[in-house]
């Protein structure tokens, strides 16, 4: 998912990648803190997320690690086991024109558990997680270009 904002990329950059914004952006995730002593990004950085998951529930913690900090270029965090990451959130900030396209994705891990989730469930999270992207994007957007 893409979208243009009227910004710098290090201004964009600074918002999505301070985690203790989330909760400003993000349908699903309402809250998140730094861990282990760190007080922003940086690779290998932990923090921990409060999810409402489907924006109903369930409510639960999850464990994330810095995995790509290139200030004004990328900001991406794995889900789960560092080394093993369940799944992998990533911002991609490319200059265009008047501003920066803001790219949100996500990738799972290739595993047989994930596959058969995503056989079952997936048309319904993809939209899910299409929509929340939508909607991440529009609401970093509308407070970088806020007169």
């Amino acid at each position: 998912m893409t979208v243009h904002m009227k910004a710098s990329a290090d201004e964009i950059w600074a918002l999505l990648s301070d985690v203790s914004r989330i909760g400003r952006y993000s349908p699903e995730t309402f809250e998140a803190e730094w861990l282990d002593g760190s007080t922003g990004p940086s690779v290998g950085a932990r923090f921990r997320g409060h999810v409402k998951r489907n924006g109903i529930g369930p409510i639960y913690w999850t464990t994330c690690t810095v995995t790509a900090c290139v200030p004004g270029r990328e900001f991406s965090f794995g889900i789960g086991s560092a080394d093993r990451p369940l799944n992998v959130w990533r911002y991609v900030l490319e200059p265009a024109g008047d501003g920066t396209d803001v790219t949100e994705s996500f990738q799972l891990a290739d595993t047989s558990l994930l596959r058969a989730y995503w056989a079952v469930f997936g048309r319904a999270r993809g939209r899910t997680n299409r929509r929340g992207m939508q909607q991440t994007l529009d609401r970093i957007k509308a407070e970088v270009e806020a007169p």
